[in-house]
């Protein structure tokens, strides 16, 4: 069934998806993760933001608990007919998977032991990935559909995949969406974008069926497999390292907070936020795993102490191809604190005795507490906020469990439909392709098809 909606009935159904959503509510409760991460300026309110950034973005939606395709009143019927077909895709994926299961997965409470911790890792980005499938498929069906008329199809323009790119970095139509943080303009545009190009390689190499019904019977599980679809065809897992059992250092101080991977979508953002373009080309090929806990003090007890960077600790260990490029990392990381904190100084590591043989340590002292960086050989491990003895016995812990700098792939079980942990970037990345198609997404493809 097709609806024609107004402005007003946009508005209402985004007002009740910000209240009611799942992955909304998970979303704004990592708002103090992101935020002590750096992805997010620590005085940013999200919530109104993003009922501004998703107003000004829905194009159209499908809702699978309706069976309904909504099309926007105000917009002119011709320019409708591409994102009328994009809806549709979603309509006959749901036909084939049932999205509103394949798509929405039970949210898992924070782990609180080794083994939950060991299952969160080994289930994260599912999610991401999906989305970068359904999305993906329904932006390469729209261009195909504005190429057909002459005579063209997507298979036969390799070319268009690097044109949508490029297009999606015009945001000279969409104030609101220029204005965002790197973080969210990212996760909200992954899923069109390289779903896109993940879609056009596997029809140009493997053919329509496994481009399509192929990826929605057997999903890539991280946005890496996304990025590289060459190792999704080869069944190849996204890198994972292993997360020791950290209980016993942690839990008299702090209750789990969050925990989970720091994908290829995150990296990709990271870099661009600890340095530029540059950094990004540089970091990502070298890239091979990473992830992260959070843990709050659990003295933390009012409102204002919850909702406080400064009650938040949390480490990140991360893999290279290479010791120059885990250095690049770590410096980069370093040079970059003053971007988070108001007040930061360098301490003598090389006079520390919490050096040790084979590694560069890094060591700042903050508003909120220390900060250390490890490197050791292709490992980086980052703590903040954690006190120095504790954030060297997790450092140690972690380091030595990868032996002795060669990364361990996280053994455990497979992602499966079930109890998901997001991954840094993954509640934004669900959240904003339940929502409808974007408007720069649909309107860059437009222009790139043309």
């Amino acid at each position: 069934r097709e609806h024609l909606i107004s402005r007003s009935e946009v508005e209402s159904y985004l007002k009740q998806k910000m209240a009611e959503d799942q992955d909304a509510q998970r979303m704004q409760s990592s708002e103090i993760v992101l935020k002590k991460f750096g992805f997010l300026d620590k005085d940013f309110d999200l919530k109104p933001f993003l009922l501004s950034l998703l107003t000004e973005q829905i194009a159209a939606y499908y809702d699978p608990k309706t069976k309904s395709i909504n099309l926007l009143d105000w917009v002119d019927p011709e320019e409708q007919k591409p994102i009328l077909a994009h809806e549709l895709t979603h309509a006959l994926q749901d036909q084939h998977s049932d999205l509103d299961k394949w798509l929405q997965q039970t949210p898992s409470s924070v782990s609180a032991s080794a083994s939950e911790d060991s299952d969160h890792i080994n289930r994260d980005e599912m999610d991401s990935a999906r989305e970068a499938v359904t999305e993906g498929q329904a932006t390469a069906v729209m261009i195909d559909a504005i190429l057909r008329p002459s005579g063209q199809s997507l298979i036969d323009t390799p070319e268009l995949g690097e044109a949508v790119r490029t297009q999606m970095g015009n945001q000279e139509d969409s104030p609101v969406m220029a204005q965002a943080p790197l973080l969210l303009s990212e996760s909200m545009l992954f899923p069109y974008r390289e779903g896109m190009v993940f879609t056009q390689d596997l029809w140009m190499e493997k053919g329509k069926e496994t481009a399509f019904a192929g990826a929605l019977d057997h999903p890539p599980a991280s946005t890496w497999e996304i990025y590289n679809p060459l190792y999704y065809v080869q069944h190849r897992q996204a890198p994972v390292p292993l997360l020791p059992n950290i209980h016993p250092l942690v839990d008299s101080l702090y209750k789990p907070y969050d925990i989970g991977q720091v994908g290829e979508l995150d990296l990709h953002i990271l870099a661009r936020q600890l340095g530029d373009e540059e950094a990004d080309q540089a970091l990502t090929p070298a890239w091979k795993g990473g992830l992260y806990w959070a843990g709050q003090l659990k003295t933390a007890k009012t409102a204002t102490d919850l909702a406080s960077t400064n009650s938040i600790a949390y480490f990140y260990l991360s893999n290279w191809s290479s010791p120059a490029a885990a250095a690049l990392f770590a410096d980069l990381w370093g040079s970059t604190l003053g971007h988070k904190y108001t007040t930061v100084k360098p301490q003598d590591a090389a006079q520390s005795d919490l050096v040790q043989p084979g590694e560069n340590l890094q060591l700042f002292s903050t508003e909120e507490g220390s900060v250390m960086i490890v490197q050791r050989g292709t490992l980086v491990f980052v703590s903040e906020s954690f006190a120095q003895p504790l954030a060297r016995k997790l450092a140690t812990l972690l380091l030595d469990a990868q032996g002795g700098g060669a990364l361990q792939i996280a053994q455990g079980t497979m992602p499966t439909e079930g109890s998901v942990r997001e991954s840094l970037s993954g509640a934004m990345v669900r959240f904003f392709s339940n929502c409808g198609v974007l408007k720069t997404a649909a309107e860059a493809a437009i222009r790139a098809a043309k």
